[in-house]
């Protein structure tokens, strides 16, 4: 589209014109710096998209055999984009700031997802005045009046990319999930990046599986300079034989790799030190090497969610929404970038700050440039780095920022000092020590000049503290001097299974393979826990067995959709289509249809009958001598062990290293032993079992062929289940348990074993149990006692008025503030009408405005539960009796306009 002059007053000052950004956030910002003649609206996201599910494909497509994608792949694979619910209002406010505007001002992001929604803003609004596209790397005034001078064109490259992207996915996610759920369970999910990235997370722990630790032994000698001065050395070599490290062990058998090793186990190290520890020893050697370390470059999207997660802890989601808040706020450059380029004023000013704090010495000769080693990084971008000129220092912000804010920002400035500072130079000493035919070293490392780590150390929250603890001084001696054994202890050391991925492992691990943008691996990682494919433990990912069973699914039958190379060239030949060197049609039909290799709709044809669910969903243990194997079975609905038809439910989230062989026969012993009763109940004369389920241990009364369904009761908080006898499981069988009639208001007391914990009931009003009191054990003058107190909530707590977690702006919708509130099942956000709970693993405190809002789109997309739409229904005919309408909800005012335009 062609650059066209706004009309302008005779200030140079435009009289009206609209300027659309993605969020409320910005708007505000960038209203602050634009002044008269501007008014500035927020988008809200994307306000158009593929359709998301049946509900929302319009009618005239509903008979197409592709609809189903929302891409119509015979023609061009046009795609079919809709406006999802909860956007209409949105949009007819922008269309009628439009009607009065002289001109409009696409101010969105500058990547490819925020030049997409600058090109479906033009397709929905149709202006009919001149358009500008602003693009800025920060919210600064500066940068915004440079944008003002000088705008450009959507960019149709940008654009076509961002589109590939997105029917790409939609093609791959769309096709290969419902042979998910016919073959491993319902509701999984397939994606290009998603899938690659569990199948990653998955190899690691075979890794692990298959790892066998090793032991080995050596000894530390603690000894002595005739001044007092001591040192410790560890043993290295025996009568010329090398002492292993972990790394000389083979990780598949726990043996040596090399035999000619000196492997010591604890009574040979026991001996040898005793044996020696009475000898003369000398030094024979002192090293003593230079080195240098230079600075860090600044922050990509890729390296700040790594150091965010390694050194604060946060999620990969938790520090984008706080970069992003810190950009929209003017605060940061913007954060979705994988260049380390630094413009110049911004090197200049980093200098300057370098020579103000830290002096003269700690500023190099020359500027540091840099350049992104990532593929395919766009080095147009800059790095994150603060905003503006000068930079904002960090002690003037913090009033202003909340406390993770703050973290996050005081990072990206220590940063981007850091890295246009000195070299941090020193020394490091390597001391030999011998005698008795043994050979011990020590290393040291002291630090002449610490350069960039006064500002910034990786990994660490205070550089002085970092700098002290790199540093490892050794007292001064000579060759030849004789040193005295003050102790000589034998050491064991075993060695490790490879670590599983955290956050910023995983994040790092795919930047390096080149798949996926940094950009969505917060998203991504999401989606992964999201899914059930991992769950943290300790902040490490770890696979679940359904990861396992759909990872041996597309490995055996669609193993180039998750080959690593593969995944990596797609990314390469998506960045050529937005560089309009590859053709994306052709490139979309190579991929779905084939072209001189097999495409996905080929190679999905068959594979209904093709993949036999049995073998695709179970995972071998192993193989006890003598016996038959022992594998791990993804179930419908949870995993279990099976060994033949011996079969034993295992609890979901059990890490699949810890499925050990013994450990395994052990859940088939301990299922067995559950076939055999505890004994039988003196009441029933029915026999009561322990038994093992996918939610824990539980007792049950009786038999499926006795009854159809069996009595059972779960094992109460910190109940051990070899501590259960006959007794104990009879009185777990008697919950909910009457205690008898309250003495003053004649109603019957019951103490229950509630899915929140233990309580008691009498009429209407409840109370916790105590942790001291059991609901097996309360007595009536107990629950009586407890009653007449006031109610606790949360365990403990007084009863208050239940305060919102979070408040946000009005809903475009219905006008009402949305909040994040906690309910009985988790927390959920409201619009005044429409409620909508978080997914599950989603933080609360990482929810932001515009997650609200998707959340609300969908659930009134989804139409009301059944529940309620029962509830609805009885109020209806309550309220037609009575002569009252009821009011149409939010979900019925959206469907409404659209039932009329269809009529009409």
């Amino acid at each position: 589209m062609a650059k066209s002059k706004t009309s302008k007053s005779d200030s140079g000052i435009p009289n009206n014109a609209l300027v659309i950004v993605e969020s409320p956030a910005k708007a505000k910002t960038i209203g602050k710096y634009l002044g008269r003649g501007f008014t500035v609206e927020a988008s809200i996201g994307h306000i158009r998209d593929l359709p998301q599910g049946a509900a929302q494909i319009p009618a005239e497509y509903k008979g197409e055999p592709w609809s189903n994608l929302g891409v119509n792949v015979h023609d061009k694979f046009t795609p079919i984009y809709i406006v999802p619910p909860g956007k209409s209002k949105q949009i007819k406010l922008l269309k009628d700031r439009l009607k009065g505007a002289d001109a409009l001002y696409l101010a969105t992001d500058e990547d490819r997802e925020g030049e997409a929604i600058s090109w479906h803003l033009l397709e929905v609004l149709k202006p009919k005045v001149p358009v500008h596209r602003l693009v800025f790397h920060e919210i600064t005034k500066d940068a915004i009046q440079e944008a003002l001078r000088s705008p450009r064109s959507v960019d149709d490259g940008l654009v076509r990319a961002q589109e590939t992207r997105r029917i790409l996915d939609r093609l791959y996610g769309y096709e290969v999930s419902p042979l998910l759920w016919r073959k491993v369970r319902p509701k999984l999910s397939a994606g290009r990046v998603q899938s690659v990235a569990v199948r990653m997370i998955v190899e690691r722990e075979r890794e692990r599986m298959a790892f066998i630790s090793a032991t080995w032994w050596d000894l530390i000698g603690k000894f002595a300079k005739t001044n007092g001065q001591e040192l410790t050395a560890e043993l290295v070599t025996v009568d010329g034989r090398r002492i292993p490290a972990g790394k000389d062990f083979d990780s598949s058998t726990g043996k040596l790799k090399n035999e000619q090793f000196m492997l010591l186990d604890g009574p040979a190290a026991a001996a040898l030190a005793e044996r020696v520890r009475r000898g003369e020893f000398r030094v024979t050697s002192v090293e003593d090497k230079p080195y240098t370390s230079k600075p860090y470059p600044p922050f990509t999207t890729s390296t700040l969610q790594q150091e965010a997660n390694r050194k604060l802890g946060f999620t990969a989601r938790r520090t984008m929404q706080l970069a992003q808040s810190l950009y929209e706020n003017g605060h940061i450059t913007y954060m979705r970038t994988d260049s380390t380029n630094l413009a110049q004023v911004a090197i200049d000013d980093a200098r300057r700050l370098v020579s103000e704090e830290y002096g003269k010495d700690y500023l190099p000769a020359e500027p540091r440039l840099y350049r992104s080693k990532v593929k395919n990084a766009q080095e147009a971008h800059e790095g994150i780095r603060p905003a503006g000129h000068p930079f904002e220092l960090p002690g003037a912000l913090r009033n202003e920022l909340n406390t993770d804010e703050f973290k996050i920002f005081d990072m990206i400035w220590k940063r981007t000092i850091a890295s246009q500072m000195a070299d941090a130079r020193g020394r490091r000493t390597t001391i030999t020590i011998e005698g008795e035919g043994c050979v011990f070293q020590v290393s040291g490392k002291t630090i002449d000049f610490p350069g960039y780590l006064r500002a910034y150390v990786e990994g660490s929250d205070s550089p002085d503290a970092e700098i002290a603890d790199q540093e490892t001084i050794l007292p001064s001696v000579a060759i030849g001097e004789s040193l005295k054994c003050l102790d000589m202890t034998a050491k064991e050391h075993n060695t490790q299974p490879p670590s599983r991925y955290s956050e910023a492992a995983l994040t790092k691990a795919l930047e390096e393979r080149g798949i996926g943008r940094p950009s969505t691996y917060a998203s991504i990682i999401d989606t992964i826990q999201n899914r059930s494919y991992a769950f943290k433990k300790g902040g490490a990912l770890v696979p679940t067995w359904v990861a396992f069973s759909v990872v041996q699914l597309l490995e055996e039958h669609l193993a180039g959709l998750v080959d690593y190379q593969f995944t990596a060239q797609m990314e390469d030949d998506l960045d050529a289509i937005s560089r309009g060197e590859r053709e994306y049609v052709d490139y979309l039909n190579s991929f779905y249809f084939g072209n001189g290799r097999p495409g996905l709709k080929p190679q999905l044809e068959h594979k209904g009958e093709e993949i036999d669910a049995r073998n695709i969903s179970r995972v071998l243990i192993g193989t006890p001598l003598g016996g038959e194997p022992v594998y791990v079975r993804v179930g419908r609905y949870s995993p279990f062990v099976e060994q033949g038809d011996r079969t034993a439910s295992l609890p979901e989230e059990t890490p699949p290293d810890e499925v050990t062989l013994e450990a395994a026969l052990k859940l088939l012993e301990q299922a067995a032993q559950g076939d055999e009763p505890l004994g039988m109940c003196p009441e029933t004369g029915k026999p009561v079992y322990l038994k093992v389920g996918r939610f824990g241990p539980y007792v049950q009364r009786g038999t499926p062929e006795d009854e159809e369904k069996p009595q059972n009761a779960s094992l109460l908080k910190g109940m051990n289940p070899s501590d259960i006898d006959l007794a104990t499981a009879l009185k777990l069988l008697q919950l909910p348990r009457n205690l008898g009639d309250h003495p003053t208001l004649g109603t019957a007391i019951t103490a229950y074993n509630g899915r929140f914990g233990p309580y008691i009931k009498c009429g209407e009003e409840t109370r916790s149990l105590p942790a001291d009191i059991s609901p097996i054990d309360v007595t009536l003058d107990q629950a009586v006692h407890l009653l007449s107190q006031p109610k606790q909530h949360g365990r403990g707590r007084a009863a208050a008025k239940r305060e919102p977690l979070k408040v946000f702006e009005a809903s475009p919708v219905t006008n009402q503030k949305v909040q994040l509130l906690d309910g009985r099942y988790g927390p959920y956000v409201t619009d005044g009408e429409t409620n909508a709970s978080l997914p599950k693993g989603t933080p609360p405190e990482e929810l932001t405005f515009q997650d609200a809002l998707d959340l609300l789109a969908a659930r009134a997309a989804a139409g009301p539960s059944k529940k309620a739409a029962k509830r609805k229904t009885a109020k209806s005919t309550k309220a037609a009796k009575s002569g009252d309408a009821p009011k149409k909800s939010a979900t019925k005012r959206r469907t409404t306009k659209k039932s009329a335009k269809k009529k009409a």
